[in-house]
């Protein structure tokens, strides 16, 4: 598959593409040896008592896969690891039935539909849930369903990936976030971090689009983004860091910090495990997979985007 062409090469230091190369290939290993540790429970069904458990690492896995395939950039082995990823996801929901499933079930819910762009995004359909969604967009009560900003702007990205934008009012969904506001900068708190990396996520759907940002919305990242970063690296939140790392791949004047980025690598394991915080990995196998899989997923996606907007291919 060929680079997205709205995304432009950019000057990335030789530290960086390193560190993001070394990140991505060894994180998509991980992921791709340890997958069968993410499988349903058997007998689940769409109602899902906890959807985060497996349902959504199953998501987050094909996120990182599908966006291997859209940059374009991977070796031919990791071409293949990412659409094995994507098979083992896609056999897991059961061909999409299960999304397709729990979306008749239970309509204002958007996590199958957002499920379910990520497959899109590498080539899979489900003509049930086409039809499905297509239909619930049509809607006034799903349109109108009570969600906070930057879900609204998941949610919208998702519906464009499948083919239903529409008249999206992506200028009015950025100013009812955080950080379409461009508040004060030190009132950031954890977990507003993580609202900003995702409405950046959303609206440039994972580097795709970086464009698509505000103008006043990049100069505001530009400026503070150094910053964050500076405040959660310092305290080794490492699923934090690695997501506003993907923040910087984002911008249309994208930030590498090259120390950052081999800071980051140093922290991987040998097997390609991204440990989330500065506290010891432990328990078992599966104990680690559980606890450590989305910064995993989220250094996949991290050297991914980064060696992409460095133009770079990786080693064949």
């Amino acid at each position: 598959m060929s680079t997205s062409p709205t995304t432009a090469a950019a000057s990335v230091p030789a530290p960086v593409s390193r560190s993001a190369h070394r990140l991505a290939t060894r994180a998509l290993g991980w992921l791709r040896r340890h997958c069968e540790l993410g499988t349903l429970p058997p007998g689940t069904t769409a109602e899902m008592a906890d959807p985060d458990s497996v349902y959504k690492p199953l998501g987050e896995t094909a996120l990182a896969a599908s966006l291997v395939l859209r940059e374009g950039l991977a070796s031919r082995k990791e071409t293949e690891t990412a659409r094995e990823l994507l098979d083992f996801a896609w056999w897991e929901l059961r061909g999409g039935d299960m999304l397709y499933e729990r979306q008749l079930r239970y309509m204002m819910m958007a996590d199958p539909l957002e499920l379910y762009a990520h497959f899109v995004r590498a080539g899979y359909r489900h003509p049930r849930m086409d039809a499905l969604v297509a239909h619930l967009r049509s809607l006034t009560s799903t349109r109108a369903a009570e969600q906070v900003p930057n879900r609204r702007l998941a949610v919208a990205n998702a519906a464009r990936l499948v083919g239903l934008g529409g008249d999206v009012d992506w200028r009015r969904l950025t100013d009812d976030t955080w950080l379409g506001n461009t508040p004060e900068p030190w009132a950031i708190d954890w977990m507003t971090a993580y609202c900003v990396t995702h409405s950046v996520f959303h609206i440039t759907d994972w580097g795709g689009r970086p464009g698509e940002l505000p103008e006043p919305v990049e100069e505001y990242l530009r400026l503070w983004l150094p910053v964050w970063l500076d405040v959660w690296r310092e305290i080794q939140e490492w699923d934090l860091v690695a997501e506003l790392m993907i923040v910087g791949s984002c911008l249309n004047e994208p930030y590498f910090d090259a120390g950052l980025w081999e800071e980051l690598a140093a922290t991987q394991h040998e097997d390609g495990l991204v440990p989330r915080d500065g506290k010891p990995v432990e328990g078992d196998t599966a104990q680690r997979f559980r606890e450590h899989h989305h910064t995993t997923v989220v250094a996949a996606v991290a050297g991914t985007l980064a060696l992409s907007r460095a133009g770079v291919g990786r080693t064949r």
